[in-house]
């Protein structure tokens, strides 16, 4: 690239690519489903904060370019990419990229050269479509409503405003050139219609619909913006996420879109959660990602709270049925996304503590210490997690000699992570100890200390062991992404306004270069949470409570 405003192009591209090769070579991965919770919603969650950056960043200083390379460099930029390639078609994209790789050989690019090798292959405006979502922070909300016109006609109603966490007026008006597509129950994997929303509002009519018929917005989830649906359209397709009529991709997109407007105070916790209840027969890995992924972050919520029992129990009853269509063991021929569904469910009831995935865990773990039956990788975390939960520290010493007789980084990496996990706190403080020692490498030190830190009982130990050492810690990684993926994750978990002012004033004293804009970050993130646990922590009782 021409200068370190075009990173983007680079690492966002790259990002895209990947997926792309993948499916090329292995259709039955079904990528472009596991994109979307790898990708693409952990960029529109960072890019809804005030504090966020567009994609293109005018670099003036060495310090600030470790600070580009986030969710929005690559995550942010590898989603647009994959909207404009659905957006002009693939073989045109194919085009445009030839004729810009040819124009360009040997040279240097910004991303003006891209968007122009793309035009000229497409006869479309590129350009135009793709400036607001490169130079505008953050995204838009489309919100629609729909009215039956006449016995198979329906018109719809979009407005697009920019999507905030916090649900407030945004300060800025952005508009965006939106693509928009939609399909509809009578055709549920096909397009019926597609526009460009290029205006703050507008009316479209469409046709073929019946009174009963459900439309979807964004089929795919390939646009790089949030649907507001209104209550009735959203009833509609309730029992299409039920029947599973509605695809994956389509399944996924809801649920999370839903989440982020429980965030932002468009929608109630407990109207989420009966959402919830809808997906109970879903048997798609990605799908179980999303939801898993958003419950985690209502766990930590309610992690500052006396309802984790309650909430366990809402977790027990959500994930045992597709663990029990499981099981233990691997079935012949199983395709590799119900191994790693597997695994999820299992770990994700370990966590919720459901007594009889903790026991046969145990049973397992005890076969595979004594070397009668080794446990197959994919499960070893959920079985390490389950004896460590409520381990004492014989179990601990054990884990540690596991980690002392193995020469694999990837074991080694599971085993250190999963110490986290503990439930005594004076364990916690060794593992802590153990991070810092010559025994783990410095690159991995950091998330054995995330471990800890999204332990809700390990939350306030991490952030005084951080205080303490902070100038050890930035003299051992000297400013740098992996500095900023630590504070990250040892504040943004609190959620109470003095907890951000502590962290505020603790990181304005003793500050960190290149760590400034995660900073601003993860203290936003703190302060969602504490206005999210005061709106709906009432409801949300009743909720769990009723749900018994």
């Amino acid at each position: 690239m021409e200068w370190w405003t075009h990173l983007w192009l680079n690492e966002g591209y790259a990002s895209f690519v990947e997926f792309l090769c993948v499916h090329h070579l292995f259709p039955e991965y079904d990528i472009w489903t596991q994109f979307v919770t790898d990708m693409y919603t952990r960029a529109l969650e960072l890019d809804s904060l005030k504090n966020s950056h567009p994609i293109e960043v005018p670099v003036g200083h060495p310090s600030e370019i470790d600070e580009i390379f986030d969710e929005i460099s690559y995550n942010k930029g590898a989603s647009v990419i994959r909207m404009l390639h659905d957006y002009i078609g693939e073989d045109t994209f194919r085009k445009g990229m030839n004729l810009y790789l040819t124009r360009h050989q040997y040279g240097n690019t910004c991303t003006e050269d891209l968007w122009a090798a793309l035009q000229e292959a497409s006869s479309k405006n590129v350009s135009d479509v793709m400036t607001s979502w490169t130079q505008h922070k953050g995204f838009p909300v489309v919100s629609v409503e729909s009215e039956q016109t006449s016995k198979n006609q329906r018109l719809l109603r979009l407005k697009q405003c920019k999507f905030t966490a916090d649900g407030s007026q945004a300060d800025e008006n952005c508009l965006w050139v939106v693509p928009i597509s939609v399909s509809t129950s009578k055709n549920p994997t096909g397009i019926a219609k597609t526009f460009l929303l290029d205006k703050s509002s507008m009316e479209v009519t469409l046709d073929n619909v019946d009174e009963d018929d459900w439309i979807k917005i964004n089929p795919g989830t390939v646009g790089y913006y949030r649907t507001r649906y209104s209550q009735e359209m959203l009833e509609q397709l309730m029992p299409a996420v039920e029947k599973m009529e509605l695809p994956p991709l389509d399944r996924l997109g809801l649920i999370d879109d839903m989440f982020a407007m429980v965030q932002a105070g468009h929608a109630s916790t407990a109207d989420v959660l009966a959402l919830v209840d809808s997906y109970r027969n879903e048997t798609n890995y990605t799908v179980w990602t999303a939801i898993t992924n958003s419950l985690t972050n209502l766990h930590i919520l309610i992690s500052h709270t006396d309802l984790m029992e309650d909430f366990h129990r809402f977790g027990r009853n959500l994930y045992e049925p597709v663990a029990y269509r499981l099981g233990w063991e691997p079935r012949d021929g199983e395709n590799h996304l119900d191994t790693l569904l597997r695994s999820l469910v299992l770990t994700r009831l370990v966590s919720f503590r459901s007594s009889d995935t903790i026991e046969e865990a145990k049973i397992r773990f005890r076969r595979h210490v004594n070397g009668t039956e080794l446990l197959p990788a994919d499960l070893r975390t959920t079985c390490y997690k389950a004896v460590l939960q409520d381990g004492d520290e014989k179990i601990f010493n054990e884990m540690l000699d596991l980690y002392r007789a193995t020469d694999l980084h990837e074991e080694q990496d599971r085993i250190s992570r999963a110490l986290g996990c503990c439930g005594d706190l004076k364990l916690l403080r060794r593992v802590i100890d153990f991070a810092m020692s010559s025994e783990v490498r410095a690159q991995d030190s950091v998330f054995v200390i995330v471990a800890v830190a999204i332990n809700p009982k390990g939350r306030d130990m991490a952030w005084e062991f951080f205080k303490e050492n902070n100038k050890q810690l930035l003299e051992r990684y000297q400013g740098g992404f992996l500095l900023s993926r630590l504070i990250k994750y040892l504040i943004e978990n609190f959620a109470s306004e003095e907890r951000a002012k502590e962290v505020e004033e603790f990181l304005q004293v003793n500050q960190i270069p290149g760590c400034e804009r995660t900073v601003s970050q993860a203290v936003e993130t703190i302060r969602l949470n504490a206005a999210w646990l005061q709106r709906d922590r009432e409801q949300l009782a009743i909720f769990l409570r009723d749900d018994q």
